[in-house]
């Protein structure tokens, strides 16, 4: 069992580095990516309005 446990322990801190630094660039990425999706959203929407306003 040492042999286990000093295995899991020399792993687990590269799991947390790595997971570390890409951390801000995926929050950027998902950033970006929602920011897309509400720009796409409000822009349909505008875009039903004035047809709404143009039939009546």
């Amino acid at each position: 069992m040492p042999r286990a446990k000093a295995k899991s322990k020399a792993r687990k801190p590269a799991k947390k580095a790595v997971k570390r630094r890409p951390a801000k660039k995926v929050a950027k990425k998902a950033k970006r990516k929602v920011a897309k999706k509400t720009v796409r959203k409000t822009k349909r929407k505008a875009a039903k309005k004035t047809v709404r306003r143009k039939k009546k």
